[in-house]
């Protein structure tokens, strides 16, 4: 058994130290590889499929809201990226440059991009002509390159994959619904296929987006308080059409400029699966995202018909994503590695299970066995995939619940973030000069002000003054 326990022995316990839980998890699941260019990482098999599922459904859902997916250029010529300026002034420490061509030095450096609202702009600046051009509802699947000086798996790194959406609009009520409508969408995703509860709501002024009129956000709390900003919605008004020339001649037969919206997710995503859900075993991951949703371990493989038996019913579970572990590793060591992979179902069975027409199911989350006849194991193990989606949603809810707390003053703030890590809700009198204070003093941010309000008290938090915003308030990733 202790060859067995080797994959689990080398996990660090996440009460131990949370980071290197982390990135031992992230090793040993497989799901990425550390490259010899420094701060970009390597998807593994694993880790990529986790994407791909991502990928697929959010596309889905995409499709089912008018979206169509572009492909622009990676490179953004330098004066394209400074024809807006507070999108070049936020973006200029990450921006990494191309300055040779082959071996000759390129008339005008080209930025790779770290987003593309920029090349867009140039694109739709000659597409857009009249109000029957419009609306524009396009979306790109592609990475980005921001020059991080700090960088971990998944969460942080100096390329990263994502998707990115740009729309163009007619109308500020409508670039408005958008902006909206997408982050909505990305709450639902998270939720319903992640099981990640978020907190829906708007950004400060200090932490929108560079360029943006708003920014809308979800930000989901991880396994130690710390909070992790999941996707982003920004609604541009018309400050990028202005600088760019987007004009249409609208059905008055007066010259407008367009409204615009951009929004978010990224591989980022991944990291926040592994921190929400994971334990010291190793990945939980839920049923709707999983690469594979059940294992079968056949028990004394060797013995006749036990792989064949196998192999029946790998085809009677043909609905779910099944693979069956035939190598010649022992059950011990199979059962480790299925809970460090975070399959959600093992069906253990050997020649006494097949003998009495039954297997043993076992769920990763709560490693609870029951044992099932073959007739009726289809069916068992579709309840009990779903059950599994819904409870691990539930319990990632209570998690977040039992971990945000209400400040009332600033002393209360200050020792709940000292001691108690989570969200911290509490009311905030709009100054950016009490933001920056708290962020100094405790290292805490403002996460968002949620779309549902709660009048906590009638004053700031930090200053006093009477209060306009109820903030949830964290460190963050």
């Amino acid at each position: 058994m202790a060859v067995d326990s080797k994959l689990v022995e080398a996990i660090t316990s996440m009460e131990v130290d949370f980071a290197q839980w982390y990135t031992d998890v992230v090793k040993k699941a497989e799901l990425m590889g550390y490259s010899s260019v420094k701060g970009c990482m390597i998807f593994k098999p694993s880790g990529y499929a986790i994407w791909e599922n991502i990928q697929h459904e959010l596309d889905r859902r995409f499709k089912e809201v008018g979206v169509e997916n572009v492909y622009l250029p990676m490179f953004i010529p330098e004066s394209l990226l400074e024809k807006e300026k507070d999108h070049v002034n936020g973006f200029a420490p990450e921006v990494a440059w191309v300055t040779m061509g082959g071996l000759n030095q390129l008339q005008e450096r080209l930025c790779i991009r770290p987003t593309s609202e920029t090349l867009f702009c140039d694109f739709y600046k000659d597409e857009i002509h009249s109000y029957r051009d419009l609306p524009k509802i396009y979306n790109q699947w592609c990475s980005v390159v921001r020059w991080e000086k700090e960088t971990r798996p998944f969460l942080r790194s100096r390329e990263f994959l994502w998707q990115e959406g740009h729309t163009v609009h007619a109308t500020a009520q409508e670039a408005e619904a958008r902006t909206q409508q997408m982050l909505n969408l990305y709450a639902d995703f998270c939720e319903e296929v992640l099981a990640m509860p978020v907190i829906r709501g708007r950004k400060t002024d200090k932490e929108k987006f560079a360029g943006a009129e708003s920014t809308y956000t979800i930000e989901a709390l991880m396994h130690d308080g710390k909070g992790l900003q999941s996707g982003t919605s920004h609604n541009f008004g018309d400050g990028f059409a202005k600088a760019f020339g987007i004009q249409f001649t609208d059905k008055d037969n007066t010259l407008k400029y367009a409204h615009q919206t951009s929004w978010g997710m990224s591989t980022r995503l991944i990291g926040g699966i592994i921190m929400v859900h994971g334990d010291d075993s190793g990945l939980v991951l839920p049923p709707r995202i999983a690469q594979i949703q059940v294992v079968i371990i056949p028990i004394m493989q060797k013995k006749e018909g036990v792989l064949e038996k196998a192999a029946v019913v790998k085809t009677m579970l043909s609905d779910f994503r099944v693979k069956v572990d035939d190598s010649d590793k022992s059950p011990g060591w199979k059962f480790s590695e299925q809970e460090m992979r975070g399959i959600p179902i093992r069906i253990e069975m050997g020649p006494r299970d097949i003998e009495a027409n039954q297997a043993i199911i076992v769920r990763r989350d709560t490693r609870e066995k029951i044992t099932v006849s073959f007739d009726d194991l289809k069916e068992k193990v579709g309840e009990i995939l779903e059950t599994m989606q819904i409870e691990m949603l539930e319990r990632a809810k209570a998690h977040r619940d039992a971990h945000t707390f209400v400040a009332v003053n600033y002393e209360e703030f200050k020792e709940i973030v000292a001691t108690k890590p989570g969200f911290i809700k509490a009311m905030w009198c709009g100054d950016q000069a009490c933001e920056d204070k708290i962020k100094q003093e405790t290292t805490a941010t403002s996460r968002c002000m949620p779309f549902v309000q709660e009048k906590l008290s009638d004053v700031c938090v930090c200053c006093g003054k009477p209060a306009k915003s109820m903030v949830y308030w964290g460190k963050a990733y």
